[in-house]
């Protein structure tokens, strides 16, 4: 009965959500409620455990960097960096657009990407109302980068934290065998962003003049706060990156970071807590309560398990379906859930793997199928939802079909690049 009700439950909030008939959070926050008051999972499920409770780090983290962001937007620097690159790009919308995805998929392979969407977005924006062009395929193309960026590194996705603890993966592990294929994926999706956002790069030439006379020094309204800033944001950036040897969570590291900066800025509440999104807050917490309901009952391990089993001892036929289903399954229920039920199953394929070249390569596989397949749908990824709720606030609210129209199209290239990468890298040069 249990089950039943997780699964249904999950289906009918996920298609309110996909059909967004009410609020995204609302159909969350009602799934998890219906789920806590039929019993599938007590409080102690929901609220206390890691496997199948609120991922209470990825909210602290989310707040923590959300304040900090809110602190920062008073300095004028998103400004400044808005009007540097639009000038740069020379004020043409396509150029800006590259120039703002390379960006912030370099910035997620050192950060985690939600962090790299919550800094990136305010200065797309900016950029966008300088040029009186619409936002939405900006933060989609910046979203789906820092989902492909992400991939890269140990910490610049949570799924890859969760592969790199199970397997024994280290930084460096990641850079070597994920950084080649991230590379030349980027590259890919930057030459179908004129195909992918076709009608989105039109500007009236007054905007770009207009834009080329200004001074993105004069942006800048309060430099002893963005020093005070700067110091902050390095001392938390460094702490990320040096998470295996400072062992300190990033979500702890954000909630200090946040308030030091707080403390040392004399800010208000009213300043800081404006800019927290408290609907993307109460849709995650919703959102994990429910898949942690598909969790507790044995639906996803169920899943899993079944994947597993249709490889028949098949090294590559393993490798490509844990792609394949991965990226499916990441995109419907998040990627990090999935990666933390599927991790045991990987586990267990590579111990029957007699090559220790091929048993790897399914860790890589499962990494690669659940941060690209983060970008099939609008609630793929945590980044995802973030710039959602971002939009929204800033009354340029993105659809759920919308971005899942173009997630599909991204996620099956970046796969179908993946899948040859796995077979000659492993395979085929061993």
């Amino acid at each position: 009965m249990s089950t039943v009700v997780a699964i249904t439950v999950f289906a009918v909030a996920y298609l309110l959500i996909a059909t967004e008939r009410i609020p995204k959070m609302v159909a969350a926050l009602a799934g998890a409620a219906v789920v806590l008051a039929f019993g599938v999972v007590g409080s102690d499920e929901a609220f206390y455990s890691h496997e199948t409770g609120v991922d209470w780090d990825v909210i602290f983290l989310l707040l923590g960097m959300m304040i900090i962001v809110g602190i920062l937007r008073r300095t004028g620097v998103f400004e400044f960096t808005a009007i540097w690159a639009a000038k740069r790009a020379k004020g043409k919308p396509l150029r800006v657009m590259v120039l703002l995805v390379l960006i912030t998929a370099s910035a997620s392979a050192f950060l985690d990407n939600v962090t790299t969407v919550l800094l990136i977005a305010p200065v797309t924006l900016l950029v966008c109302d300088r040029l009186d062009i619409n936002p939405v395929p900006f933060l989609i193309a910046e979203v789906m980068a820092s989902n492909i960026g992400g991939t890269a590194t140990l910490i610049g996705d949570p799924p890859n934290i969760i592969i790199g603890s199970r397997a024994g993966l280290t930084f460096n592990d990641f850079l070597v065998h994920m950084t080649p294929i991230v590379i030349l994926e980027l590259i890919v999706f930057t030459l179908i962003l004129p195909l992918l956002f076709r009608g989105s790069f039109r500007v009236h030439p007054d905007r770009i003049a207009d834009v080329m006379a200004l001074n993105e020094r004069e942006a800048i309204h309060d430099p002893v706060l963005l020093i005070k800033c700067g110091v902050v944001l390095a001392a938390v950036f460094t702490a990320f990156v040096g998470h295996s040897i400072f062992h300190i969570e990033p979500s702890v590291v954000a909630l200090l970071g946040a308030g030091i900066l707080v403390l040392i800025s004399k800010s208000r509440p009213k300043d800081y807590l404006a800019s927290v999104e408290w609907e993307t807050l109460l849709f995650f917490a919703g959102l994990f309560i429910m898949i942690g309901a598909l969790v507790h009952t044995g639906v996803i391990s169920d899943l899993a398990r079944l994947a597993g089993d249709a490889t028949g001892g098949d090294a590559l036929v393993a490798v490509m379906l844990i792609l394949g289903v991965s990226a499916v399954l990441s995109g419907v229920i998040d990627n990090i859930p999935y990666v933390a039920t599927m991790s045991p199953v990987v586990a267990d394929l590579t111990a029957n793997i007699a090559d220790p070249v091929h048993a790897e390569a399914l860790w890589w596989s499962l990494a690669l199928g659940a941060d690209f397949g983060g970008n099939l749908t609008a609630v793929g990824a945590s980044a995802n939802v973030v710039v959602l709720g971002i939009a929204k606030r800033a009354g340029t609210p993105i659809s759920f079909w919308e971005f899942t129209r173009k997630g599909i199209v991204v996620t099956l290239i970046t796969i179908l690049i993946a899948a040859p990468y796995l077979w000659l890298r492993y395979f085929v040069l061993g």
